[in-house]
């Protein structure tokens, strides 16, 4: 279970602590709600908001004077397991999104097989209006379906679920857990500009969070654009319990009130995640570290909302060799370009299950049968993977070695057709075919291989060879 929650600053924490062993009905009676989560020393504690609306709960929060009793404990273990893929269509599928998908289809399988109704759902982040193409989403699913990543749920897009957004933002500013920011772009530089001369985080310092009603309604009259900021509870220290990371903590006086709605209309990505894992209902949410930033601002949301945080598990980035990040300066980085180079799906999937997994033994080729029964979020590793194009080279040549000569046979066929070696439908390949597939099977490392291998002896001089006196 992951005990998501903000710990209340020391003093906060021996005002827990003296309520005793008696300190659940206790405080079930000073808030109105369950208790999740104690942790040892009073310093960090997690409630479940009760049935009513957001407006009470914001209330009880008024009442106890900010007591910092405000994030609520994730699923149990018990409960079916919903995860997701939520890629962004603004380029290729790149191999760490890949392995992010990998992880949660098998996580997703492996449960489903212990106790059914487990589901992997995919969710298009399609809110960057300037960079998502419809290509883009589309390569994404291609490349999805070629590695065998079906998913259950979805394709369930952000740019239709706008309304839901709206409802939810609302909710926010109902309830005074948000407000509306009537600042202008220069006098948001400022800030930023006089923060950054300061030596301090860019936090926003404007008017608006401690506006009158009076204030507001006489913008709102001249028709003045505004954004929607969350208002962010100050001097509290946000904790989750990461399936691979362990503790991680965060204290909110770096945060700052930030925007969940643009001027425009448009909702900003961390709130957007929030409201669809909630209302997905997504149970665990695996991801690679470099979202870790944001769940701070996601937990804080959830909280206000009253719903409940998910498992979170970031998995270490994948980097190459030289150890910076991985880019097109170290070749193909995309799964079709993986595709495109001749890599079976198989192999692939395998060694991405590798990047940052192992099962505690030495084995390493794996079907897709035994990564779902062998895979455990508890085995994901917290340091980098390193991509290892020569890894990948050796476990694709074991998966040719593997296959039936036929069916590799058909796989060379369809390739040299689409590379003009052979004329579609016309049975050249018939006797040819089978004779390469039986000498050169052991020896190619990826199926374009066979491209220049069947070249090569095309071009061999057998001619001259034979007129050769060696040859005589």
């Amino acid at each position: 279970v992951c005990m998501t929650g903000i710990k209340a600053p020391a003093s906060r924490g021996r005002t827990l602590r003296a309520l005793g062993r008696d300190s659940g009905a206790r405080i079930r009676s000073l808030f109105g709600c369950e208790l999740s989560g104690l942790r040892t020393g009073g310093r960090g504690h997690g409630v479940v908001p009760p049935a009513g609306s957001l407006a009470e709960a914001a209330g009880r929060s008024a009442a106890v004077g900010r007591r910092g009793v405000r994030c609520y404990s994730s699923s149990a273990d018990g409960e079916q397991v919903r995860v997701r893929f939520a890629p962004s269509p603004t380029g290729n599928l790149h191999v760490g999104g890949a392995r992010t998908a990998l992880y949660n289809y098998l996580y997703a399988q492996q449960k489903r097989q212990a106790a059914g109704g487990s589901a992997f759902v995919l969710r298009v982040e399609d809110t960057d209006k300037a960079r998502s193409t419809k290509e883009s989403e589309e390569a994404v699913l291609r490349d999805l379906k070629w590695l065998g990543l079906d998913w259950d749920e979805g394709p369930l897009r952000q740019s239709e679920r706008g309304d839901l957004y709206r409802q939810r933002a609302q909710e926010l500013l109902d309830g005074g857990l948000a407000y509306k920011c009537f600042c202008t772009d220069e006098e948001i530089t400022a800030m930023k500009e006089k923060a950054a001369a300061e030596g301090k985080p860019p936090i926003y310092s404007g008017k608006w969070a401690r506006a009158s009603e009076e204030e507001v309604e006489a913008e709102l009259a001249k028709g003045t654009p505004f954004a929607v900021r969350f208002r962010v509870p100050q001097d509290e220290l946000v904790t989750i319990q990461d399936s691979i990371r362990g503790e991680v903590t965060w204290n909110t006086n770096t945060l700052g009130d930030f925007i969940i709605m643009r001027s425009n209309g448009l909702p900003v990505y961390n709130f957007c995640v929030a409201v669809d894992d909630a209302d997905m209902r997504i149970s665990h949410v695996v991801r690679a570290e470099e979202h870790l930033p944001n769940t701070l601002r996601q937990v804080l949301i959830y909280n206000a909302l009253g719903l409940t945080p998910p498992q979170f598990a970031h998995c270490s980035l994948i980097l190459a060799p030289d150890r910076s990040k991985l880019s097109k300066r170290h070749g193909a980085t995309s799964v079709g370009e993986f595709e495109d180079e001749g890599y079976l799906s198989e192999a692939l999937m395998n060694y991405l299950a590798l990047l940052g997994w192992n099962d505690g033994t030495e084995q390493e080729i794996f079907s897709k049968e035994e990564l779902v029964d062998k895979f455990s979020l508890e085995r994901i590793t917290k340091s980098a993977a390193i991509f290892d194009k020569q890894k990948l080279n050796w476990m694709n040549s074991q998966y040719i070695r593997q296959l039936d000569q036929q069916a590799l046979g058909a796989m060379l066929a369809r390739l040299w057709q689409q590379q003009g070696f052979l004329k579609e439908g016309s049975g050249d390949g018939e006797e040819v075919m089978p004779k390469f597939v039986e000498i050169f099977q052991e020896a190619l490392i990826t199926l374009n291989q066979s491209v220049d291998e069947f070249n090569t002896l095309l071009q061999y001089p057998l001619a001259s060879t034979l007129e050769s006196k060696k040859a005589k």
